[in-house]
C-alpha cells in the first residue's frame, strides 16, 4: 500500500521539477553547519510561507546526507481526533519526488506500546507530516521513514515513542509544528518569542496549544531532551508576515535543533 500525496499542488508544487527548484532555492539561502542535528522542530505550512524557515533546519542535515538512513517524523493531527499516537500500515509514503520506504520493523516495535496503534485515517489527509517529506528527499540520500501522527497523548507517551526509536547517528527525529496563529505581526512576534524561550529552556509544561499547534509532539521531544540532558537551540524564528503574507493576520514559524 502506498500513501499518496494529499497536499501536492496546494502546500507545495506538484510538478517535480518546480518542487526541486523551490527546495533548492530555500536550501541555498539557509546556513549550513558542520555538525548535523540529531533532532529538529520545523514548521508545516505552505512552502511560500514556511519553506524558508523549515530550510533553516534542513540545510543543517547536508553534512549527514549519507549518514542518516532513518527518519522518525511526528506531527499533530489536524483532521482526525483520537487518543494516543497513530502509525500507518503503508509500505511507502509518496511525494512528487518519488516513494519513501516505511521502516516496518520500527513501526511494529512502537506498536507494542499500549497507546500506539494503526490508524490510516489519521495519515490519509494529514499535511503536518507530508510537507516535510520533499525536504528530506532533497537533503538526504537513501532513508526509510517512521511516520507518526500524534493525537491526544501525554509528553511521557510521546517521549517513550521517541526514546524507543532514538537510535544513533543513523536516525533523525523530525517534529512538525507551527507556532501562533492569526495574530497581527507584532503580537505574533512577541508570543512566538515567549514560546521559543520556553522551548530553549525545555519548559514544555508551560507551552499551550495556542502557542504551538504541534504542542503534543514538541512537548514529548522536550521532555525526552530534558531527561537525556540535551539542549535545544533556535536557528530561525519568523512568521508569514516576514515571508509571503499579510502582516495583519499571521502564522508563526520556528526552526530548532538538538545536536
Amino acid at each position: 500500500m502506498d500513501r499518496q500525496p494529499a497536499v501536492a499542488g496546494l502546500f507545495y508544487p506538484a510538478n517535480p521539477k518546480q518542487l526541486r527548484l523551490m527546495l533548492d532555492d530555500f536550501l541555498r539561502d539557509a546556513e549550513t553547519e558542520a555538525k548535523p542535528p540529531k533532532a529538529i522542530i520545523a514548521p508545516h505550512a505552505g512552502y511560500v510561507y514556511s519553506g524558508p524557515v523549515a530550510a533553516s533546519a534542513y540545510a543543517r542535515l547536508k553534512p549527514a546526507h549519507a549518514t542518516i538512513t532513518r527518519v522518525v517524523l511526528m506531527g499533530p493531527s489536524h483532521r482526525v481526533g483520537f487518543k494516543g499516537l497513530a502509525v500507518s500500515g503503508a509500505d511507502t509514503f509518496s511525494t512528487p519526488l518519488g516513494p519513501i520506504e516505511i521502516d516496518q520493523e520500527a513501526v511494529g516495535k512502537v506498536c507494542k506500546l499500549p497507546f500506539v496503534d494503526y490508524l490510516e485515517a489519521a495519515h490519509r489527509h494529514e499535511h503536518s507530516l507530508e510537507v516535510h517529506l520533499p525536504f528530506l528527499q532533497r537533503v538526504l540520500d537513501h532513508f526509510t521513514l517512521v511516520p507518526v501522527v500524534a493525537g491526544d497523548a501525554s509528553p511521557a507517551q510521546v517521549g517513550q515513542v521517541l526514546a524507543c526509536l532514538w537510535g544513533g547517528p543513523e536516525t533523525l527525529i523530525v517534529i512538525s509544528s507551527d507556532l501562533s496563529h492569526y495574530h497581527d505581526y507584532f503580537t505574533a512576534k512577541k508570543l512566538d518569542q515567549a514560546t521559543t524561550t520556553l522551548i530553549e529552556q525545555l519548559d514544555y509544561e508551560k507551552i499551550s496549544t495556542d502557542a504551538a499547534c504541534g504542542k503534543v509532539p514538541v512537548s514529548g521531544l522536550l521532555k525526552l531532551a530534558r531527561d537525556k540532558g540535551l539542549s535545544i537551540k533556535t536557528v530561525d524564528l519568523r512568521n508569514s508576515g516576514d515571508t509571503a503574507g499579510d502582516q495583519s493576520r499571521v502564522v508563526g514559524y520556528g526552526a530548532y535543533v538538538i545536536e
